[in-house]
Order: C-alpha cells, then sequence, then structure tokens
C-alpha cells in the first residue's frame, strides 16, 4: 500500500456497496455452502511445513498421500479446529518461486484461536525464532515456512475486534 491510497477517502462507496449488496441478516438466503473444506496452500519442503504447522502451531497432521494431479507431489492436512483443514502441495521439479502478492491470490490467512491460546501461541513462535511482523490486541501477524502471511486471531468466528462479520 502507497502512501497515496492511504490517503484516499472511500467512505461513500464504502455506503454504496453496502447499499447495494449488504442485506440485513435476517433477510440474506443460507449460504449455499457448508464451510471450508480446506485451503490449499504450496509447500517447498513437506518435513519443514509438518514440524512448522504440527510443531509448533500445534495444527494436528492428519493425513498425508500422493497428490491426484500431479504425481510425485504430496498432498497433507492439518486440523485447524471446527472440522476446518489447511493443505498443502509440494511440487517437485515445478521450480516454484518464492510467494508473492498478487491480485487473486491470498493476502494472509487468520486463524481463530482461543485466548489462552493466543498467548501461548506467541510465545512459541519466541521460543522458535519466527518474527512477528504485527501483534496488536487479538491479532498476531507472522510468515510461515514459504512467506504465507499468517494471522492468530483470539476472535470468535464470526466476529472481529467485538464486531459480528457473519
Amino acid at each position: 500500500m502507497t502512501s497515496d491510497s492511504q490517503q484516499v477517502d472511500r467512505s461513500e462507496e464504502w455506503e454504496a456497496l453496502r447499499a447495494t449488496h449488504l442485506h440485513p441478516k435476517s433477510e440474506r438466503p443460507t449460504s449455499t455452502a457448508q464451510g471450508v473444506h480446506h485451503l490449499a496452500l504450496l509447500s517447498s519442503d513437506v518435513e519443514r511445513t509438518i514440524e512448522f504447522y504440527q510443531g509448533v502451531l500445534g495444527f494436528p497432521l492428519t493425513e498425508l498421500f500422493e497428490n491426484r494431479d500431479y504425481p510425485g507431489s504430496t498432498h497433507f492436512f492439518f486440523d485447524i479446529g471446527n472440522g476446518n483443514l489447511l493443505a498443502f502441495f509440494d511440487f517437485p521439479g515445478l521450480g516454484l518461486g518464492d510467494y508473492a502478492e498478487v491480485l487473486g491470490s491470498m493476502h494472509h490467512l487468520a486463524i481463530s484461536v482461543s485466548p489462552e491460546a493466543h498467548g501461548a501461541l506467541r510465545e512459541r513462535l519466541n521460543e522458535h525464532g519466527v518474527t512477528i511482523d504485527f501483534d496488536f490486541e487479538t491479532s498476531i501477524y507472522f510468515s510461515g515456512p514459504d512467506g504465507e502471511r499468517l494471522e492468530l486471531i483470539a476472535d470468535e468466528l464470526g466476529s472481529m475486534y467485538g464486531n459480528s462479520v457473519s
């Protein structure tokens, strides 16, 4: 974000979008989705990824098998609570570049944790030498082993900073 974009007042645009598209909760149709089955990210090193997500963050590895779409590629999953999974692929031999933020890609993944786990995970990140990029009240931002941006947020699912977002 440039300093120019920080000076732009988009409040009228946002109000128009809310007026056009945001319906009161009582008038919203039921979603056609059941929830996030899994979010799939890319890994350059399967073991390092497992050690970070299971060993540091405490997300249990639930399965690991060959990716059906790319022979020799590993597809593996972590339990991130509430029936949600975080998945990874490695693509050996493809020569993928470093993490890059581009339109249509992921900015960051926010994972809800309890306030107690939030404090304990902050300590574990520090103990493992993980740089915390931003730490404000209920949010901790840091990068995973391949540069993926992560947030641990100590807010209940469906709320953010005391406001309902669902």
